[in-house]
Protein backbone atom coordinates (compact mmCIF):
# COMPACT_ATOMS: atom_id res chain seq x y z
CA UNK A 1 0.00 0.00 0.00
CA UNK A 2 0.89 3.70 -1.01
CA UNK A 3 -0.26 5.67 1.98
CA UNK A 4 0.47 10.04 1.34
CA UNK A 5 0.97 12.27 4.53
CA UNK A 6 0.37 16.04 5.09
CA UNK A 7 3.70 16.18 6.78
CA UNK A 8 4.33 19.70 7.18
CA UNK A 9 3.58 19.87 11.17
CA UNK A 10 5.71 16.23 11.38
CA UNK A 11 8.89 18.58 9.65
CA UNK A 12 8.34 22.45 11.13
CA UNK A 13 6.30 21.64 14.47
CA UNK A 14 7.68 20.25 17.47
CA UNK A 15 4.28 20.49 20.08
CA UNK A 16 1.49 19.04 19.75
CA UNK A 17 0.18 18.39 15.82
CA UNK A 18 4.05 17.78 15.28
CA UNK A 19 4.04 15.42 18.13
CA UNK A 20 0.73 13.49 16.67
CA UNK A 21 1.99 13.34 13.59
CA UNK A 22 5.62 11.70 14.30
CA UNK A 23 4.20 9.51 16.83
CA UNK A 24 1.21 8.42 14.61
CA UNK A 25 4.39 7.81 11.53
CA UNK A 26 6.55 6.32 13.73
CA UNK A 27 3.89 3.77 15.20
CA UNK A 28 2.10 2.85 11.62
CA UNK A 29 5.98 1.86 10.18
CA UNK A 30 7.07 -0.31 12.58
CA UNK A 31 3.02 -2.29 12.76
CA UNK A 32 3.50 -2.06 9.27
CA UNK A 33 6.67 -2.08 7.26
CA UNK A 34 5.12 -3.54 4.26
CA UNK A 35 3.86 -0.48 3.20
CA UNK A 36 5.44 3.02 2.01
CA UNK A 37 4.91 6.01 3.35
CA UNK A 38 4.89 9.59 1.03
CA UNK A 39 5.63 12.06 3.50
CA UNK A 40 4.58 15.64 1.59
CA UNK A 41 5.79 18.98 3.29
CA UNK A 42 6.36 22.18 1.54
CA UNK A 43 9.88 22.51 3.87
CA UNK A 44 11.54 19.57 5.40
CA UNK A 45 13.48 20.39 8.26
CA UNK A 46 16.14 17.81 9.56
CA UNK A 47 17.02 17.74 13.53
CA UNK A 48 16.99 14.87 16.45
CA UNK A 49 12.70 14.39 15.63
CA UNK A 50 12.71 14.61 12.36
CA UNK A 51 15.68 12.17 11.83
CA UNK A 52 14.04 9.29 11.68
CA UNK A 53 11.67 9.86 8.42
CA UNK A 54 14.82 10.93 6.69
CA UNK A 55 16.33 7.55 6.55
CA UNK A 56 15.16 4.40 4.75
CA UNK A 57 12.34 2.95 6.96
CA UNK A 58 9.55 2.66 4.33
CA UNK A 59 9.30 6.48 4.52
CA UNK A 60 9.55 9.29 1.19
CA UNK A 61 9.63 12.50 1.23
CA UNK A 62 8.76 15.23 -1.11
CA UNK A 63 8.95 19.39 -1.01
CA UNK A 64 8.14 21.03 -3.86
CA UNK A 65 10.63 23.57 -5.28
CA UNK A 66 7.79 26.10 -5.70
CA UNK A 67 7.62 30.12 -4.21
CA UNK A 68 4.26 29.46 -2.78
CA UNK A 69 4.03 27.20 -0.86
CA UNK A 70 0.90 27.49 0.95
CA UNK A 71 -1.07 27.24 -2.83
CA UNK A 72 1.23 24.10 -3.56
CA UNK A 73 -0.10 22.35 -0.43
CA UNK A 74 -3.95 23.34 -1.04
CA UNK A 75 -4.16 23.09 -4.60
CA UNK A 76 -1.21 21.36 -6.65
CA UNK A 77 -0.11 18.82 -3.98
CA UNK A 78 -3.37 16.65 -5.45
CA UNK A 79 -1.61 16.22 -8.66
CA UNK A 80 1.75 15.22 -7.14
CA UNK A 81 -0.38 12.26 -5.41
CA UNK A 82 -1.07 11.09 -8.98
CA UNK A 83 2.49 11.33 -10.24
CA UNK A 84 3.27 9.46 -6.71
CA UNK A 85 0.46 6.96 -8.03
CA UNK A 86 -0.92 7.22 -3.92
CA UNK A 87 -3.52 4.62 -2.78
CA UNK A 88 -4.82 6.65 0.13
CA UNK A 89 -3.98 9.93 1.57
CA UNK A 90 -4.19 11.29 5.21
CA UNK A 91 -4.14 14.69 6.36
CA UNK A 92 -2.76 14.82 9.47
CA UNK A 93 -3.94 18.32 10.74
CA UNK A 94 -7.44 19.33 9.68
CA UNK A 95 -6.42 19.68 5.76
CA UNK A 96 -7.45 17.56 2.27
CA UNK A 97 -5.86 19.45 -1.00
CA UNK A 98 -8.70 20.94 -2.86
CA UNK A 99 -9.23 18.63 -5.55
CA UNK A 100 -8.45 15.06 -4.18
CA UNK A 101 -11.90 13.67 -4.77
CA UNK A 102 -12.07 14.47 -8.59
CA UNK A 103 -8.28 12.84 -7.99
CA UNK A 104 -10.03 9.07 -7.26
CA UNK A 105 -7.49 8.93 -4.35
CA UNK A 106 -9.43 8.13 -1.36
CA UNK A 107 -8.43 10.53 1.52
CA UNK A 108 -9.42 10.61 5.30
CA UNK A 109 -8.79 13.55 7.35
CA UNK A 110 -7.85 13.95 11.08
CA UNK A 111 -9.81 16.94 13.49
CA UNK A 112 -8.26 17.76 16.44
CA UNK A 113 -10.16 19.98 18.00
CA UNK A 114 -12.28 23.43 16.61
CA UNK A 115 -11.35 26.06 18.69
CA UNK A 116 -11.53 28.53 16.24
CA UNK A 117 -15.75 27.67 16.40
CA UNK A 118 -15.26 27.18 20.83
CA UNK A 119 -13.09 30.47 20.97
CA UNK A 120 -13.28 32.24 18.53
CA UNK A 121 -12.23 35.71 20.09
CA UNK A 122 -8.28 33.72 20.28
CA UNK A 123 -8.25 33.94 16.19
CA UNK A 124 -8.41 36.64 13.98
CA UNK A 125 -11.19 37.14 11.69
CA UNK A 126 -9.34 35.91 8.08
CA UNK A 127 -7.87 32.82 10.13
CA UNK A 128 -11.19 31.82 11.01
CA UNK A 129 -12.68 32.39 7.76
CA UNK A 130 -9.60 30.72 6.02
CA UNK A 131 -10.16 27.59 9.14
CA UNK A 132 -13.78 27.01 8.46
CA UNK A 133 -13.38 27.09 4.88
CA UNK A 134 -10.64 24.51 5.08
CA UNK A 135 -12.13 22.42 7.99
CA UNK A 136 -15.05 22.60 6.45
CA UNK A 137 -14.29 21.18 2.86
CA UNK A 138 -12.28 18.36 4.48
CA UNK A 139 -15.21 16.90 6.06
CA UNK A 140 -17.56 17.02 3.42
CA UNK A 141 -15.02 16.19 0.78
CA UNK A 142 -12.96 13.40 2.40
CA UNK A 143 -13.94 9.96 2.40
CA UNK A 144 -13.84 9.22 6.02
CA UNK A 145 -13.22 11.59 8.90
CA UNK A 146 -10.92 10.67 12.39
CA UNK A 147 -11.69 12.64 15.30
CA UNK A 148 -9.36 12.11 18.56
CA UNK A 149 -11.88 12.36 21.06
CA UNK A 150 -15.84 11.87 21.32
CA UNK A 151 -15.74 15.48 22.19
CA UNK A 152 -14.55 16.50 18.97
CA UNK A 153 -17.02 14.32 17.17
CA UNK A 154 -19.88 16.29 18.98
CA UNK A 155 -18.27 19.24 17.59
CA UNK A 156 -18.25 17.97 14.27
CA UNK A 157 -21.70 17.16 14.43
CA UNK A 158 -22.95 20.45 16.06
CA UNK A 159 -21.14 22.94 13.53
CA UNK A 160 -20.41 21.34 10.39
CA UNK A 161 -23.88 18.83 10.79
CA UNK A 162 -21.52 15.91 9.64
CA UNK A 163 -22.94 12.03 9.42
CA UNK A 164 -21.80 10.71 12.90
CA UNK A 165 -21.43 6.93 10.86
CA UNK A 166 -18.77 9.16 8.66
CA UNK A 167 -16.47 9.66 11.60
CA UNK A 168 -14.33 7.59 13.63
CA UNK A 169 -13.13 8.26 16.94
CA UNK A 170 -9.00 7.14 17.28
CA UNK A 171 -6.83 8.95 19.86
CA UNK A 172 -3.75 9.91 19.28
CA UNK A 173 -0.84 8.15 20.12
CA UNK A 174 1.12 9.59 23.29
CA UNK A 175 4.86 10.33 22.32
CA UNK A 176 6.41 6.65 22.69
CA UNK A 177 8.93 7.63 24.92
CA UNK A 178 6.24 8.06 27.75
CA UNK A 179 6.01 4.57 27.59
CA UNK A 180 9.77 4.07 28.95
CA UNK A 181 11.76 5.67 31.54
CA UNK A 182 14.74 6.82 32.17
CA UNK A 183 16.92 6.59 35.17
CA UNK A 184 16.21 8.17 38.69
CA UNK A 185 19.86 10.09 38.68
CA UNK A 186 18.48 11.45 35.26
CA UNK A 187 15.46 12.60 36.99
CA UNK A 188 17.78 13.98 39.85
CA UNK A 189 20.01 16.16 37.16
CA UNK A 190 16.76 17.68 35.38
CA UNK A 191 15.39 18.53 38.83
CA UNK A 192 18.51 19.75 39.78
CA UNK A 193 19.29 21.68 36.37
CA UNK A 194 15.59 23.56 36.55
CA UNK A 195 16.40 24.58 40.52
CA UNK A 196 13.06 22.48 41.44
CA UNK A 197 12.00 20.56 44.86
CA UNK A 198 11.94 17.13 45.46
CA UNK A 199 8.33 17.34 45.61
CA UNK A 200 5.78 19.89 44.07
CA UNK A 201 2.56 20.21 42.03
CA UNK A 202 2.86 20.51 38.68
CA UNK A 203 1.25 22.43 35.82
CA UNK A 204 2.28 21.70 32.11
CA UNK A 205 1.11 23.49 29.13
CA UNK A 206 0.83 26.52 27.50
CA UNK A 207 -0.01 29.82 29.62
CA UNK A 208 -2.73 30.83 27.62
CA UNK A 209 -6.74 31.78 28.70
CA UNK A 210 -8.14 28.53 27.36
CA UNK A 211 -5.90 26.60 29.70
CA UNK A 212 -7.45 28.25 32.97
CA UNK A 213 -4.32 28.33 35.09
CA UNK A 214 -5.25 31.18 36.95
CA UNK A 215 -8.12 29.21 38.38
CA UNK A 216 -5.38 26.92 39.85
CA UNK A 217 -3.42 29.26 41.37
CA UNK A 218 -6.46 30.88 42.92
CA UNK A 219 -7.39 27.46 44.09
CA UNK A 220 -3.82 26.99 45.42
CA UNK A 221 -4.22 30.33 47.62
CA UNK A 222 -6.76 28.36 49.22
CA UNK A 223 -4.85 25.63 50.61
CA UNK A 224 -3.73 24.80 54.18
CA UNK A 225 -0.83 25.89 54.98
CA UNK A 226 0.07 21.99 55.47
CA UNK A 227 -0.22 21.06 51.94
CA UNK A 228 1.81 23.97 50.30
CA UNK A 229 4.31 22.05 48.50
CA UNK A 230 6.22 24.27 45.60
CA UNK A 231 3.69 24.86 42.32
CA UNK A 232 5.69 24.42 39.05
CA UNK A 233 4.65 25.40 35.79
CA UNK A 234 6.59 24.22 32.93
CA UNK A 235 4.74 26.67 30.16
CA UNK A 236 5.26 30.28 28.79
CA UNK A 237 2.64 32.23 27.31
CA UNK A 238 2.08 36.10 26.62
CA UNK A 239 -0.37 38.44 28.34
CA UNK A 240 -2.18 35.51 29.91
CA UNK A 241 0.93 34.49 31.64
CA UNK A 242 1.56 38.08 32.75
CA UNK A 243 -1.69 38.12 34.18
CA UNK A 244 -1.03 34.64 36.08
CA UNK A 245 1.96 36.42 37.25
CA UNK A 246 -0.06 39.40 38.47
CA UNK A 247 -2.44 37.22 40.39
CA UNK A 248 0.82 35.35 42.19
CA UNK A 249 1.88 39.24 43.22
CA UNK A 250 -1.67 39.33 44.06
CA UNK A 251 -1.95 36.83 46.87
CA UNK A 252 1.74 36.69 47.87
CA UNK A 253 2.48 33.32 46.56
CA UNK A 254 5.86 34.72 44.67
CA UNK A 255 7.86 32.06 47.28
CA UNK A 256 5.33 29.00 46.10
CA UNK A 257 5.49 29.03 42.39
CA UNK A 258 8.18 28.48 40.41
CA UNK A 259 7.74 29.01 36.40
CA UNK A 260 10.31 26.92 34.37
CA UNK A 261 9.19 27.87 30.78
CA UNK A 262 9.36 26.09 28.01
CA UNK A 263 10.46 22.24 28.33
CA UNK A 264 11.72 21.26 24.50
CA UNK A 265 12.64 17.80 25.26
CA UNK A 266 10.21 15.07 26.08
CA UNK A 267 12.72 13.51 28.78
CA UNK A 268 13.14 16.66 30.99
CA UNK A 269 9.27 16.99 31.14
CA UNK A 270 8.83 13.41 31.70
CA UNK A 271 11.29 13.72 34.56
CA UNK A 272 8.82 16.71 36.08
CA UNK A 273 5.57 14.88 35.75
CA UNK A 274 7.48 11.59 37.74
CA UNK A 275 8.86 13.94 40.26
CA UNK A 276 5.08 15.61 40.92
CA UNK A 277 3.01 14.87 43.76
CA UNK A 278 -0.26 15.88 41.71
CA UNK A 279 -0.67 16.71 38.04
CA UNK A 280 -3.23 19.68 37.73
CA UNK A 281 -4.54 20.76 34.33
CA UNK A 282 -8.02 22.29 34.61
CA UNK A 283 -8.34 23.41 30.74
CA UNK A 284 -11.70 24.73 29.49
CA UNK A 285 -11.46 22.94 26.23
CA UNK A 286 -9.21 20.63 24.24
CA UNK A 287 -9.10 18.45 21.49
CA UNK A 288 -8.18 15.47 23.55
CA UNK A 289 -5.59 16.46 26.34
CA UNK A 290 -2.47 15.01 26.22
CA UNK A 291 -0.56 16.50 29.09
CA UNK A 292 -3.20 14.44 30.96
CA UNK A 293 -2.26 11.32 29.35
CA UNK A 294 1.69 11.60 29.31
CA UNK A 295 1.46 12.64 33.43
CA UNK A 296 -0.74 9.25 33.84
CA UNK A 297 2.01 7.41 32.01
CA UNK A 298 4.59 8.88 34.77
CA UNK A 299 2.05 7.55 37.53
CA UNK A 300 0.88 11.15 38.66
CA UNK A 301 -2.48 11.56 40.18
CA UNK A 302 -4.28 14.05 37.49
CA UNK A 303 -6.97 16.43 38.40
CA UNK A 304 -8.55 17.76 35.47
CA UNK A 305 -11.27 19.57 34.25
CA UNK A 306 -14.62 17.19 33.60
CA UNK A 307 -15.49 19.05 30.47
CA UNK A 308 -15.05 18.91 26.82
CA UNK A 309 -12.29 15.79 26.45
CA UNK A 310 -10.41 15.55 29.49
CA UNK A 311 -12.78 12.52 30.78
CA UNK A 312 -11.52 11.06 27.92
CA UNK A 313 -8.04 11.64 28.66
CA UNK A 314 -8.28 11.26 32.35
CA UNK A 315 -9.69 7.78 32.69
CA UNK A 316 -12.05 6.17 35.67
CA UNK A 317 -9.49 7.30 38.31
CA UNK A 318 -9.08 10.84 37.60
CA UNK A 319 -10.06 13.71 39.76
CA UNK A 320 -12.36 15.40 38.30
CA UNK A 321 -13.59 19.21 38.45
CA UNK A 322 -15.10 21.99 37.29
CA UNK A 323 -12.46 24.55 36.40
CA UNK A 324 -14.37 27.93 37.27
CA UNK A 325 -14.11 26.47 40.68
CA UNK A 326 -11.23 27.05 42.82
CA UNK A 327 -12.60 25.54 45.82
CA UNK A 328 -13.07 21.88 43.72
CA UNK A 329 -9.32 22.10 43.04
CA UNK A 330 -8.20 22.84 46.56
CA UNK A 331 -10.14 19.72 47.69
CA UNK A 332 -8.61 17.98 44.77
CA UNK A 333 -5.21 18.89 45.98
CA UNK A 334 -5.12 18.22 49.52
CA UNK A 335 -7.43 14.64 49.23
CA UNK A 336 -4.68 13.42 47.21
CA UNK A 337 -1.77 14.78 49.33
CA UNK A 338 -3.17 14.08 52.43
CA UNK A 339 -4.66 10.35 51.78
CA UNK A 340 -1.68 8.35 50.53
CA UNK A 341 -3.56 5.22 49.64
CA UNK A 342 -5.99 6.88 47.48
CA UNK A 343 -3.04 8.57 45.54
CA UNK A 344 -1.41 5.33 45.24
CA UNK A 345 -4.48 4.30 43.69
CA UNK A 346 -4.78 6.99 40.99
CA UNK A 347 -1.14 6.46 40.27
CA UNK A 348 -1.58 2.59 39.52
CA UNK A 349 -4.86 2.70 38.40
CA UNK A 350 -4.16 5.57 35.83
CA UNK A 351 -0.88 4.48 34.75
CA UNK A 352 -3.11 1.36 33.82
CA UNK A 353 -5.63 3.32 31.58
CA UNK A 354 -2.77 5.25 29.44
CA UNK A 355 -0.89 1.87 29.21
CA UNK A 356 -4.09 1.31 26.80
CA UNK A 357 -3.38 3.68 24.37
CA UNK A 358 -0.30 2.43 23.08
CA UNK A 359 1.18 2.69 19.30
CA UNK A 360 0.52 -0.86 18.31
CA UNK A 361 -3.35 -0.77 19.48
CA UNK A 362 -3.63 3.06 17.75
CA UNK A 363 -1.80 1.75 14.27
CA UNK A 364 -4.02 -1.42 14.16
CA UNK A 365 -7.24 0.90 15.05
CA UNK A 366 -6.18 3.26 11.96
CA UNK A 367 -5.11 0.27 9.58
CA UNK A 368 -8.59 -0.70 10.45
CA UNK A 369 -10.04 2.48 9.06
CA UNK A 370 -7.70 2.57 5.71
CA UNK A 371 -8.49 -0.92 4.26
CA UNK A 372 -12.33 -0.22 5.26
CA UNK A 373 -12.21 3.27 2.88
CA UNK A 374 -9.87 1.13 0.55
CA UNK A 375 -12.51 -1.64 0.53
CA UNK A 376 -9.58 -4.06 1.30
CA UNK A 377 -10.48 -7.17 3.42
Amino acid sequence: MRIGYDAKRLFNNYTGLGNYSRSLLLGMACEYPENEYFLYSPRIQRNELTEAFLNPLGFHTYAPDVVFNAYWRSFALANQLKKDNISLYHGLSHEIPFGIKKSGIKSIVTIHDLIFKIYPETYSFADRLIYDKKFRYSCENADAIISISESTKNDLIRFYGIDPAKIDIIPPVCNPEYFTWKSEEYTRKVLETYSLPPEYILYAGSVTERKNLISAIKAYSLLDKDYRIPFVIAGSGGSYKNNVIAMVKRLGLQEYIHMTGNIHHTEELQALYRHAKVFIFPSLYEGYGLPVMEALLCKTPVITSSVSSMPEAGGPHSYYIDPLKPEEIARGIMLILGNSEYSKMMSEKGYEYACTFNSQAISRKLMKLYKRVLNIS
